[in-house]
């Protein structure tokens, strides 16, 4: 079962000048319940759909499948979404053989920057770069299915 390990930090230092690459995304979700959730994002130009499961206790990992469908099915089954979407702009920033997905968010969540980084096992170890600040894994009000229920703005 393929399974994603991550740890999510807020950021609050400069990033986008280590980033080597950047893209637009936008998606929305047919399902977000606790347990499962199945999600369609337009990035860029290319369409997915993703399927997630329940987190650990501690929020590091969880089953996920992810597959790329025609743009053209992503923006139809978009209309299918719950109300609200998460817009925002990833750029990509190395740190010794990891990435970081940098987010910032837009609209309803302006004013969000969060840095992912996916791992082998959660034991990893990992550098974390100055722009890091709080470790948010774990904490549900940071997965992007709840952004979209309780946007960063009405905090």
């Amino acid at each position: 079962m393929p399974q994603e390990i991550e740890r999510k930090f807020l950021v609050t230092g400069e990033f986008k000048s280590l980033a080597y690459a950047h893209s637009h995304i936008v998606q929305g979700y047919i399902c977000s319940e606790p347990g499962r959730t199945v999600r369609i994002r337009i990035r860029d130009d290319k369409g997915f759909i993703t399927i997630k499961g329940e987190s650990t206790a501690d929020g590091v990992s969880r089953y996920e499948w992810e597959k790329e469908i025609p743009l053209t099915d992503a923006e139809e089954l978009m209309n299918l979404c719950m109300a609200g979407v998460i817009d925002k702009v990833r750029y990509l920033v190395k740190a010794g053989k990891h990435k970081y997905e940098v987010d910032e968010f837009f609209g309803d969540n302006k004013g969000l920057i969060m840095a992912e980084i996916e791992l082998d096992s959660p034991e990893e170890s990992f550098i974390k770069p100055e722009f890091l600040g709080e470790e948010v894994t774990g904490d549900v009000r940071y997965y992007n299915s709840m952004l979209m229920k309780n946007p960063f703005t009405n905090w």
